[in-house]
C-alpha cells in the first residue's frame, strides 16, 4: 500500500465556484505559474505517485456553495485517478481543507472525530497555559485535524489523522521587535496544538490501536533559533517516543552533512530559495513490523525524481512542498 501526504499551494484557486477545475492562462495561486500549468502538473504528479490514498494539505475549500470532496472528486475524474473517493472533515475559515483521496478498493475511511479529557475535539477548544503565568490560553485549531477510522480490504483497520499546525512565520507584521513577537506567539500556538495533537496520539496508543499521523507539521528539530526557547520542537512533542519517522528522527542527530527537505520556498528580499523538512508521514511502533519505506519526492535530491524531466518540472510547477510516500505492506 503507498500512502502519501502532499501540501498543495493554493489549489483552491484552480476550481470555481461550482467546484469545477479550471484550466486556463491566468494566474493560479502560485507565483508565476498560470492554472492551466499548475493543474496539468499536480495530473502527473498524481498520476506518477499512482497511491492508494493521498492526505491533501490545503485542499479545495468548503464554504457556502462550495465542497472539498465534489472540487477533489472532479479533480480525479479529470486525471483518471483510481484514488477517486474522497473523505474531508471539519470545514475550515481559510479556504484551505484537510482531505483524504482513496482507492475504494483498496481501503474504506470514516471520518470519526473523538474527544478524552486531555484531549477534547479537534474543531473545539484546547486549554493550556502558554506563558506560565497560570492562567491558561485558550488554543483551537483554524485547520482542524482529521481523523479517520480507516479499513484495509483485507479487513485490518487503523487510525489515520491529516494534520496542519500553524506555521510560525510572523505574517501581517513589520518591524524587528513585531516580527520577533508574533514569531514567539506563533510558535507558542503551534506547541499547544502539537500538545494537543500528541494527547489525542497517546489516547490512541493506549487504546492498542495502530496509527498513521500525516501532514505539514509547519516544523522540524534544529529549524530556528526561537526553539532554544521552548526546549523541543513541535515535531519532537508530536513523536514523543510513540511514532516514528526517519527523516524526523534525522533531524535530531546531529547534522553536519546534508538534511531532508520537503519543501522549497523563495525568499524575495535575499532573492534566494531556502529549504525545509515540514511534511512527515510518521507511524506507530507497532506499524514498523509491516516493512515501512519512506521516500521524499523532491525534484533536487531524489535521483529518480530529477532524471525524469517532465516529473521534475511537474514538481516544481505543482507546489512549494514535495510528496511524501510510505510504501507498507498492509493489506
Amino acid at each position: 500500500m503507498r500512502l502519501v501526504t502532499y501540501n498543495i499551494e493554493w489549489f483552491s484557486h484552480l476550481f470555481d465556484k461550482n467546484d469545477q477545475l479550471i484550466l486556463d492562462n491566468k494566474p493560479s495561486g502560485r507565483h508565476g505559474v498560470d492554472r492551466y500549468t499548475q493543474g496539468v502538473s499536480l495530473a502527473h504528479v498524481f498520476q506518477t505517485l499512482d497511491a492508494d490514498a493521498v492526505m491533501v494539505i490545503e485542499a479545495p475549500n468548503t464554504g457556502r456553495r462550495q465542497r472539498t470532496v465534489r472540487a477533489l472528486g472532479a479533480f480525479a475524474a479529470e486525471a483518471g485517478l483510481r484514488a477517486s473517493e474522497v473523505i474531508s472533515g471539519f470545514a475550515t475559515d481559510t479556504h484551505q481543507e484537510i482531505a483524504l483521496m482513496y482507492d475504494p478498493a483498496v481501503l474504506s475511511a470514516e471520518h470519526d472525530a473523538r474527544s478524552s479529557k486531555e484531549a477534547p475535539r479537534f474543531d473545539t477548544r484546547f486549554e493550556l497555559d502558554l506563558d506560565t503565568d497560570s492562567i491558561p490560553e485558550h488554543v483551537r485549531f483554524s485547520k482542524p485535524p482529521l481523523e479517520l477510522n480507516v479499513t484495509t480490504a483485507g479487513g485490518k483497520t487503523l487510525r489515520m489523522i491529516g494534520a496542519h499546525l500553524k506555521s510560525k512565520a510572523p505574517y501581517g507584521v513589520k518591524g524587528h521587535d513585531a516580527i520577533i513577537q508574533r514569531a514567539i506567539e506563533n510558535r507558542r500556538t503551534q506547541l499547544a496544538q502539537a500538545i494537543w495533537l500528541h494527547r489525542r496520539i497517546a489516547d490512541h496508543i493506549a487504546a492498542g490501536d495502530d496509527l498513521i499521523l500525516m501532514g505539514d507539521l509547519n516544523d522540524g528539530p534544529g529549524l530556528d533559533e526561537y526553539e532554544r526557547l521552548f526546549g523541543q520542537s513541535s515535531v519532537e512533542i508530536i513523536m514523543g517516543q510513540d511514532l516514528t519517522d526517519p527523516h524526523a528522527e534525522s533531524l535530531k542527530k546531529p547534522r553536519p552533512g546534508i538534511v531532508p527537505s520537503t519543501a522549497r520556498f523563495y525568499d524575495e528580499e535575499k532573492k534566494r530559495f531556502f529549504r525545509a523538512c515540514l511534511d512527515y508521514v510518521m507511524i506507530s511502533q507497532s506499524l514498523t513490523a509491516y516493512n515501512p519505506r519512506w521516500r521524499i519526492w523532491h525534484p533536487f535530491e531524489d535521483a529518480d525524481c530529477y532524471a525524469d524531466e517532465v516529473l521534475r518540472e511537474a514538481l516544481l510547477m505543482a507546489s512549494d512542498h514535495f510528496p511524501v510516500s510510505l510504501d507498507i505492506d498492509l493489506t
